[in-house]
């Protein structure tokens, strides 16, 4: 995983609520084995029409939103199964930190264990960015993890947002779980080494 170095963004609005894992990647898509690919699929139902053509009326098709490493949408995002494809697509497509008022708790974790940052901020805070992100061509927000705060150039949104202080240290420094445990390889070694006599 790479260390997230995210710092400013044009910000692509979803302005839905209740998005669930299967409308982020259709279970049609869960075959492949492996994490890239996915971002091709990504909201497919949505931006897609049944023939195969781009729906001109899906915000993400609209070039004003091409290349946004940051996806602002409702509440309880990220909700349903549990299947780690979703993040995988969104990562894949470009995605790097999602804003929204609330995350469903597994897809939080895959999101973190995949180097997705994401940031709760209130209600009507959302709202604002959302407004903001519709109404104006390339708008973009600056992020800063470790100051753990977002603000837009003319500063009329500035928010600050809570994470867990190791979450932060696995993001700003590329570690999952197997880098986390990787940074211990000489004592594991040893370990394996000393068991084996």
């Amino acid at each position: 995983m790479n260390p997230f170095t995210l710092s400013k963004s044009v910000v692509a609005p979803l302005n839905r609520v209740d998005v669930d894992t299967d409308q982020i990647i259709p279970a049609q898509f869960l075959k492949r084995v492996e994490r890239t690919g996915f971002g091709q699929f990504m909201f497919f139902k949505w931006r897609f029409n049944e023939d195969g053509s781009p729906n001109p009326n899906f915000v993400l098709n609209e070039p004003a939103y091409q290349g946004a490493s940051i996806l602002v949408s409702g509440r309880n995002f990220g909700s349903g199964s549990s299947r780690e494809h979703a993040p995988w697509a969104l990562f894949d497509y470009g995605f790097r930190c999602i804003i929204a008022p609330s995350f469903a708790d597994i897809f939080t974790n895959n999101c973190l264990q995949n180097g997705i940052l994401l940031v709760q901020l209130p209600e009507d805070t959302v709202r604002r960015i959302i407004d903001k992100a519709e109404a104006r061509t390339g708008y973009e927000l600056n992020l800063d993890l470790e100051a753990q705060r977002v603000w837009d150039e003319d500063e009329e949104i500035i928010a600050e947002f809570d994470i867990d202080e190791f979450v932060k240290y696995k993001l700003l420094n590329g570690l999952d779980d197997i880098g986390l445990t990787m940074q211990h390889e000489d004592k594991i070694a040893a370990f394996e080494k000393a068991r084996s006599l």
